[in-house]
């Protein structure tokens, strides 16, 4: 089965008006489309970088507050001087954007424009006929990004949309992708591999995302790649949001790859590994990989072998004494956080949680965070296990 489509969805800096793009995110994913949001009040410069990350074939804009003439190509311009101009641009903004200024849009590289009235129906199979077949040429890459941004499109296009087995020997599709041209394999891994998983809700991208930052101040030349998961099912779209929450993580220097589960369980997709292994070697400081909100089932990083470090996010609402025992992650967590810990139950989920773990046996660090609270002690206190943690 051939991969689903690829796109980018973003709402202009100065316009926060997303509940028009929020409806056509969710009719775009019911129809097999993956859509990786941004969210609203982006400039350029972050919906060209997202894009040529995260590879999509296009790029939709829904503008809603004036400027978009400019707006909508200055992003058109920002991939072309990035050699990405394989990565189209269209949109829509209501009543805001006329048929003039359309013509004028066009005329300026951008593919098409919807305006009021305009059905969903014609929106999606506008992206099927247009941005469905296999891309005729691909440039040449500018950039480290680029060129690993398409190295992660042919892995995760070797599996399709199907679960299909993984490779034997393990990441050698990985190895080939870094073998056919650009980036050069590099032995031993550079990267240390951080794993983060937990229930949905639990706040992991505000996490991750506050854990961003202090490195960003720590290390003023270093790089940071983040692998995140949303769930889907096979031959069905998916809604890849986490970047939507992101905000110290929108920097030149941190790479970020949405990935759906494309049917498969645990938290992860079947090209996770593969993937995970390139990035590994690609002279990054860290590599963070997120999985979705997962259950008491999971254990989504014990047989990929290229994991450091373990850290489960918890809210304090997991439920009673028992449900706590079903949780298998506290068994094998390096770290486990009790995010949210300003909420009423905190202290008594910590202290119920750290008795699960002394049970274990094993060295586990316990850490309560509010990811929400400015210069919170406890991100800080994780970070420093994270960086210390061989």
């Amino acid at each position: 089965m051939s991969s689903p489509i690829r796109i980018l969805t973003a709402v202009p800096i100065c316009d926060g008006h997303d509940s028009a793009i929020n409806t056509i995110n969710l009719e775009f994913i019911r129809h097999g489309i993956e859509v990786i949001y941004l969210g609203y009040h982006r400039s350029v410069s972050d919906i060209v970088r997202a894009g040529i990350q995260e590879d999509v074939r296009a790029i939709g804009i829904s503008s809603y507050n004036g400027g978009h003439i400019e707006f909508f190509a200055a992003v058109v311009d920002l991939l072309r001087k990035k050699g990405a101009d394989d990565i189209k641009v269209f949109g829509g903004g209501g009543g805001t954007i006329t048929r003039d200024d359309a013509t004028k849009m066009r005329r300026k590289g951008v593919d098409e424009i919807f305006f009021a009235g305009t059905s969903l129906d014609d929106m999606v199979k506008f992206v099927h006929q247009r941005y469905g077949k296999p891309r005729s040429r691909r440039p040449r890459p500018q950039s480290f990004d680029q060129e690993l941004a398409h190295k992660l499109t042919q892995i995760e296009e070797v599996y399709g949309s199907g679960n299909r087995k993984r490779p034997t020997p393990r990441f050698s599709r990985a190895k080939r992708a870094l073998n056919c041209g650009g980036l050069t394999p590099l032995s031993p891994r550079t990267s240390k591999v951080i794993g983060f998983t937990g229930p949905g809700g639990a706040g992991k991208t505000t996490l991750i995302d506050e854990l961003v930052l202090r490195f960003l101040h720590r290390n003023s030349k270093g790089r940071i790649a983040i692998l995140s998961h949303d769930p889907s099912v096979v031959g069905e779209g998916a809604l890849l949001g986490d970047r939507a929450t992101m905000i110290n993580s929108q920097h030149d220097r941190v790479f970020m790859r949405s990935m759906a589960t494309r049917g498969q369980a645990g938290g992860l997709s079947p090209a996770t590994h593969d993937c995970l292994a390139l990035l590994a070697q690609s002279n990054f400081d860290y590599v963070i990989i997120e999985t979705v909100g997962t259950g008491q089932e999971a254990m989504p990083f014990q047989k990929n072998g290229i994991v450091d470090s373990t850290v489960l996010v918890m809210n304090p609402d997991y439920g009673s004494r028992l449900q706590l025992q079903k949780i298998v992650m506290l068994d094998l967590a390096d770290i486990v956080v009790v995010n949210k810990s300003d909420l009423q139950r905190a202290r008594t989920a910590h202290t119920e949680i750290e008795q699960r773990l002394d049970q274990n046996r094993r060295h586990q660090q316990l850490v309560d965070t509010v990811a929400k609270r400015h210069r919170d002690s406890g991100a800080d206190r994780l970070f420093e296990l994270i960086s210390d943690r061989q």
